[in-house]
């Protein structure tokens, strides 16, 4: 009996281990063109890239060395990796757990009985005490999955736990990015500042400066006035990008994980200008589909597939079986003398005959969890080609706003030069001073604001092409 019992096991376990009700996996096709957009905002290149964007790490594509160890140092400490990977060691533990029914589980028991038999019960018309030892090696309620119920939970688990890697390589690629984008923010605002700072003491000798010629009755009040305005507009930039500067640190500790050391910190926006390489987009076959976040779609979506599988077998028998061998005896000395030996073999099937609609409804659900999966994983597809393609079309634009910008500040410095030696020899009004250095600190403002877009768009660029991971 007990071979019989091994060898319907073993066969079992074949079928089980061959068979699952899950249909056959297909991948969606991709819904965004085969090409990147084209047209006025974006650049043509022909240039290919040496490997994908994807495969190269953040330590060649950031060459700043106070950025590259602020990365390293958030990799260490930020709470929102943390978080995804222990979700990743959570997921491990639940895969884990499904696979494990695929096998049977084998448990040791002991145990001991006494029970006194009233003289009424008795057998002998006496009563007696009847005692029981027993030690037992069984299999408790194993499922032969032979419809691949089991197994298809077992895959869902697997594609879970594969998803949650996915989302750790996510979480890694938004750090990254986060990190530069908040450095490069501080730097810029720094600059601000510090522009700021350089503005008022040149206002606050104009100002002297206007304020004497005002005092010998060269200037009029009106004069001095207009000379104050703009020494007052400094100081309140100063004031604003003070407490900006700031916010800016606070934001970078939060996301390093710990607090930023000084000589970390960037001074100015123009000393990091060569922060990062440039890099080649490659073809939306070839990179989006590398990208994590959809790779963890995709992860979901066969696992809802597998689940239907599960779904499935609900309708057809299952069957489970228990049992032991062991020893078992009246006295404890002779628990494992002859004769003591005990078997026992309970196999149970369990046939569904009216469920009231519930095995349906389960499939139901599980088609349409499947078919959600899918809508979802096209959306993510779709946004990755919108934000390639909006990183993109910054690109292609932002050198040549960038040149604009730089030649719009240095004829309005000109500009302002001349405005002041006509003010000084009486060619012009102070009014016309102001005005030029008002445009003037606007100009150099903005020239700040385009590099910082044009550094932030490198590093977007970076993230939605699946850089940073590694």
């Amino acid at each position: 009996m007990i071979r019989n019992t091994v060898i319907i096991a073993v066969l079992a376990g074949a079928l089980a281990g061959c068979a699952t009700m899950a249909p056959k996996y297909e991948q969606p096709a991709s819904p965004v063109p085969a090409v990147w957009p084209s047209g006025p905002a974006y650049k043509e290149t022909t240039a290919k890239a040496d490997k994908p964007v994807a495969d190269i790490p953040w330590q060649e594509f950031f060459v700043d060395e106070k950025l590259c160890k602020l990365i390293a140092q958030a990799l260490e400490n930020n709470r929102d990796l943390r978080v995804a990977i222990l979700n990743i060691e959570r997921s491990r533990a639940q895969y884990r757990i499904r696979r494990s029914d695929l096998f049977p589980k084998v448990d040791a028991t002991a145990a001991a009985s006494f029970q006194r038999v009233p003289e009424d019960l008795s057998s002998t018309g006496k009563a007696t005490t009847v005692d029981q030892y027993s030690v037992n090696l069984g299999v408790s309620s194993y499922e032969l999955d032979l419809f691949g119920r089991v197994r298809s939970l077992k895959d869902q688990a697997l594609e879970q736990y594969l998803a949650t890697g996915q989302a750790r390589r996510s979480v890694q690629i938004s750090l990254v990015s986060e990190v530069a984008a908040d450095y490069l923010t501080l730097a810029a605002d720094r600059e601000r500042l510090q522009l700021a700072k350089e503005t008022l003491a040149n206002q606050q000798e104009s100002y002297k400066l206007t304020r004497s010629r005002f005092e010998a009755g060269v200037s009029s009040a009106l004069d001095l006035h207009q000379a104050q305005t703009i020494v007052d507009a400094a100081r309140v930039d100063i004031a604003r990008y003070t407490s900006l500067v700031a916010q800016d640190e606070n934001a970078l500790n939060v996301v390093v994980g710990s607090p930023v050391p000084s000589e970390l910190l960037p001074s100015t926006l123009s000393e990091s200008l060569t922060a990062m390489k440039d890099i080649a987009p490659g073809l939306p076959s070839d990179v989006l589909l590398r990208r994590p976040d959809i790779l963890q779609a995709e992860n979901l979506l066969q696992g809802a597939n597998a689940n239907i599988g599960a779904a499935r077998a609900a309708f057809f028998p299952r069957i489970t079986m228990v049992s032991s061998v062991g020893f078992g005896s009246d006295e404890l000395a002779g628990l494992f003398a002859s004769g003591s030996f005990a078997w026992s073999f309970a196999p149970r099937i369990t046939v569904p005959i009216f469920t009231a609609g519930a095995n349906q409804a389960n499939l139901k659900v599980a088609e349409v969890d499947r078919d959600i999966a899918i809508a979802q994983y096209e959306k993510a597809i779709q946004t990755a080609f919108r934000e390639v393609a909006d990183a993109l079309a910054q690109r292609g634009t932002i050198d040549d706003q960038l040149s604009a910008q730089q030649s719009l500040t240095d004829a309005t410095a000109e500009s302002h030069k001349l405005s002041q030696a006509r003010y000084e020899k009486g060619v012009d009004s102070y009014l016309q001073v102001l005005d030029s250095q008002r445009s003037l600190y606007g100009a150099q403002q903005n020239l700040i604001s385009t590099r910082l877009t044009r550094l932030a768009n490198l590093v977007t660029l970076y993230r939605v092409l699946g850089g940073g991971s590694e």
